[in-house]
């Protein structure tokens, strides 16, 4: 009988050097930068040929597709069924707030902090030398496995999306981007934007200059910057301290020649648990609407505060509602920005089966209408699930269970993975419970002894899963 962990500890210094290797690479989608070459811009290319690289010295297949998704290989290639594990080599922006260099892997107190230690290149990682010991210890397969990594999970899965469109779809498999004991229900996901426009009345008591909160529709913002024009500045200002007196977040004021220059500092934290954060933007707009504008300046703070402030469950658009399987819908605002007489607010929400993205679109669009704007629905992702009784979901679960003790329960999750892409697909780790949650946030670690541990639990279930069929 193999000795999962006695494996992983022969390879524990190589698993490190190749995981701070991946670290290394600042890996953020960068749209501006994009070319033919690189179609999500430089950092996911280089992500994505840094661990295919790792992977080639290691003796495995290995296939590029356009830069923007590749995938490693073990098994006879002509298997008629394929294991599949799925992961992302992108990370979000490093934002600020870090106390060490996010792209420079440290280790303190038994963690490992930077930039996608958490989500996802450790679990990634981990999940590869899992394969990795499958494969040098020659174990007998009867589905091939297939190592599959995309560029861009954390906006558009445009990497993903391409597998899909050139390559079978797997019979079966997990993506190592979330949570143990394993998560075999995933909400539905849709994001959708509301804008306002109109110019503002130049004899108005207040201007909005520009406001600017968030980077991506899945993050809570911890930042929030607005420029506003005054005819009483003095006013203005004693007004904002008084509000930041009493609001949960921080911030400061400064005048100039362009204006009152606003500053809010709030929580940063993944938007499929926007309770867990502190939303910069809608508290700064919150506050922009005690005072008076017009125009869509007025619309665009006043849709944030009467829609969308303080609630991340959606109860003032009408859409607050709970699945017995699935749980509550949850709402995040990811990105607001205002400039030249044009703002828009960007909405992403997680939903449960008993509701539908017609339905939500719908209250958006009311909502918005509400305040003079309008809104368009993005894209949107059906809510997925896969029943306790599949092989896939009893054979992580024995594992796991085997391997830590630990209680193995099926969770349904409002964070969205690559494993909703498979019919049998769900998400396996790599976060053990009790373990504090940094994913899109600064200082993200991961603790270095569960990176191990991970290892061993996803040998022994590629192990497993790879040595069945349906057949």
């Amino acid at each position: 009988m193999t000795d999962w962990k006695a494996e992983v500890d022969k390879r524990k210094a190589d698993l490190m050097t190749d995981l701070q290797t991946m670290l290394e690479v600042p890996s953020v989608r960068d749209d501006s930068k994009a070319t033919d070459d690189a179609p999500l811009g430089p950092g996911p290319k280089a992500g994505l040929e840094t661990f295919l690289g790792i992977a080639k010295r290691d003796g495995f297949r290995v296939k590029n597709i356009d830069n923007v998704v590749g995938y490693v290989e073990l098994g006879d290639p002509d298997a008629k069924e394929t294991l599949a594990v799925l992961a992302h080599v992108d990370e979000m922006p490093a934002g600020t707030g870090w106390d060490t260099d996010p792209f420079t892997p440290t280790i303190k107190d038994g963690k490992l902090f930077a930039r996608g230690a958490s989500d996802d290149k450790g679990p990634g990682m981990a999940a590869y030398y899992g394969l990795k010991i499958v494969s040098e210890l020659g174990l007998p397969l009867k589905r091939k496995i297939r190592f599959i990594v995309g560029t861009d999970e954390e906006s558009e899965w445009t990497g993903m999306t391409r597998y899909f469109e050139v390559e079978p779809a797997p019979t079966l498999g997990f993506s190592p981007d979330a949570e143990f004991p394993i998560i075999n229900g995933e909400k539905g996901n849709i994001t959708l934007k509301a804008s306002f426009e109109g110019e503002q009345n130049a004899d108005t008591v207040n201007t909005l200059v520009s406001f600017a909160s968030g980077e991506r529709d899945n993050m809570v913002p911890a930042e929030a910057d607005a420029v506003v024009t005054s005819s009483d500045n003095e006013a203005f200002v004693a007004a904002f301290t008084a509000f930041l007196d009493k609001a949960p977040v921080t911030g400061e004021v400064t005048t100039d020649g362009d204006g009152i220059h606003l500053h809010v500092d709030g929580k940063a934290s993944h938007g499929a648990w926007p309770e867990n954060g502190i939303n910069a933007g809608t508290y700064l707009g919150a506050f922009l609407a005690t005072q008076t504008f017009d125009g869509a300046a007025a619309n665009f703070v006043q849709f944030i505060a009467d829609d969308v402030h303080d609630d991340t469950v959606g109860a003032h658009l009408g859409v607050k509602i709970t699945d017995d399987v699935m749980g509550a819908l949850s709402m995040n605002i990811g990105i607001m920005n205002f400039k030249d007489s044009h703002g828009e607010v960007t909405l992403n929400f997680r939903y449960p089966k008993n509701t539908s993205a017609e339905e939500i679109t719908a209250a958006v669009v009311k909502g918005a209408e509400m305040h003079h704007g309008t809104a368009v629905a993005g894209r949107a992702m059906e809510p997925h699930y896969v029943s306790p009784e599949d092989p896939i979901v009893k054979t992580l679960l024995n594992v796991y269970h085997e391997q830590t003790g630990l209680p193995a329960k099926e969770e349904v999750v409002g964070g969205g993975t690559y494993g909703r892409l498979m019919k049998r697909g769900v998400a396996f780790g790599a976060m053990f419970p009790g373990v504090q949650d940094t994913m899109h946030q600064p200082n993200e670690f991961i603790p270095v002894d569960d990176i191990y541990r991970a290892s061993a639990i996803y040998a022994q279930s590629i192990a497993e899963l790879a040595a069945q069929t349906d057949d």
